[in-house]
């Protein structure tokens, strides 16, 4: 079960024009993308065709320590929409085929700090 200490980013929408823009959502999302690898390579993990994911949200630093209480382990129920983070993992752990992957069951919740937890599914029959 590996967990990847970082801030999840989700995948954003790009075009031609942002090899030359450099949007700032988009350098965030390749350097997301630079470090998520470097930790796979340094576990030796492989994204399995069938697995569970859940996407540590990290609180804003803002909100009070009695809402910070409240919220942890609670939906994240804002944007970014939940498929955009699945596109940036699966982009980044399998840049060249990600065709093969058949079954996610997927949450993001609240957390004290930013994290992705992988479980290889246990392929339930449906």
């Amino acid at each position: 079960m590996p967990r990847f200490q970082i801030d999840p980013v989700p995948k954003p929408r790009m075009t031609q024009s942002d090899k030359r823009l450099k949007r700032p959502a988009v350098m965030r999302y390749w350097a997301f993308k630079d470090e998520l690898v470097i930790q796979a390579n340094q576990a030796g993990f492989i994204l399995p065709d069938a697995f569970i994911v859940i996407f540590n949200i990290a609180m804003p630093k803002s909100w009070s320590k009695r809402k910070r209480s409240q919220m942890l382990g609670k939906p994240h129920q804002q944007t970014p929409d939940l498929d955009n983070y699945i596109k940036g993992i699966s982009d980044c752990l399998l840049p060249n085929n990600d065709s093969s992957i058949w079954q996610i069951s997927a949450k993001k919740v609240w957390a004290l700090e930013g994290a992705i937890v992988i479980y290889p599914d246990m392929q339930v029959e449906f």
